[in-house]
């Protein structure tokens, strides 16, 4: 067993930003469509626009999704291997 448990830190920061319903939702979803606007989103997820912006927003902090302006809409699709790795491990789908 390592003692330095500190060089975790940032696999921590990994599962605890996917440890989240609503994120996981997103991150299984976007795997699936590949990339997608926040309206389908919104429809899919039947949650209110300011509360999936917030979901979006820590994706995007953690850097585990990117936007891509299309006009006036954003369409967002994973950037981070490992949360694709992990997410269709947990659901055993390769997507």
């Amino acid at each position: 067993m390592n003692k330095n448990y500190m060089e975790y830190n940032e696999t921590a920061e990994l599962l605890k930003i996917l440890a989240h319903p609503v994120r996981l939702c997103i991150i299984k979803g976007l795997l699936e469509e590949g990339s997608c606007n926040v309206s389908h989103m919104q429809d899919c997820l039947e949650i209110p626009q300011s509360t999936l912006s917030q979901h979006l927003q820590k994706l995007r902090m953690a850097k585990l999704i990117k936007g891509e302006r299309n006009g006036l809409e954003i369409n967002y699709s994973i950037c981070d291997e490992r949360a694709r790795e992990l997410v269709e491990f947990l659901f055993k789908t390769k997507v």
